[in-house]
């Protein structure tokens, strides 16, 4: 989603469709210009490179109007992390918004629920969703102004050291259209 909103936020791309992957990872497959897909894919190794994700950014320009059979993925559901592996956007919002997401990302069940637990107890946010990505991996998204959202990811990022692994902790201010057509209903 981070990687995302910087791609959106610089050039006139769209989500086309996200699936994720076993690493535990996401593809995300975009659409634009020609010129717009180059540059939000330097923004995208650049977002990655500051967060030290690995990540393999790929352009393809021109994609044959035979490709999409190869690359479409449509609905998909996986009983094991008990979510779709496949989002496909539904591109209903018209602007950013004027709300905060916040991110916490651990490795392991019990870090994660103490550091949202102490997020709540924080600040004035709400859980959006809870994402499973396998492996022990779980993300859980909050919401709320910007200021609320930074000082609850802040405390809860601070709570899980001891209880598990923080892969990541983030706040996205003004979310672009695209992470708010993936962010769960």
């Amino acid at each position: 989603m981070v990687v995302l909103d910087a791609m959106e936020k610089c050039a006139g791309v769209r989500v086309l469709e996200t699936e994720l992957n076993d690493s535990p990872g996401v593809c995300m497959k975009l659409y634009g210009p020609l010129g717009d897909i180059q540059s939000a894919a330097r923004v995208a190794e650049e977002t990655t490179g500051a967060m030290h994700v690995p990540a393999i950014v790929h352009v393809i320009p021109g994609p044959s109007e035979l490709s999409p059979a190869a690359y479409r993925a449509g609905a998909d559901f996986s009983p094991l992390i008990e979510q779709a592996t496949v989002q496909i956007p539904e591109n209903i919002m018209n602007d950013q918004s004027s709300f905060a997401v916040g991110l916490i990302e651990t490795q392991g069940f019990t870090a994660v629920f103490e550091a949202i637990d102490t997020a709540l107890k924080t600040a004035a946010v709400e859980v959006l969703a809870r994402e499973k990505l396998g492996g022990g991996y779980i993300t859980v998204l909050i919401m709320g102004d910007v200021a609320a959202v930074t000082a609850a990811v802040d405390a809860g990022k601070a709570k899980v050291e001891g209880l598990g692994r923080l892969v990541a902790a983030h706040v996205i201010p003004s979310p672009s259209k695209g992470v708010l057509s993936l962010l769960p209903k």
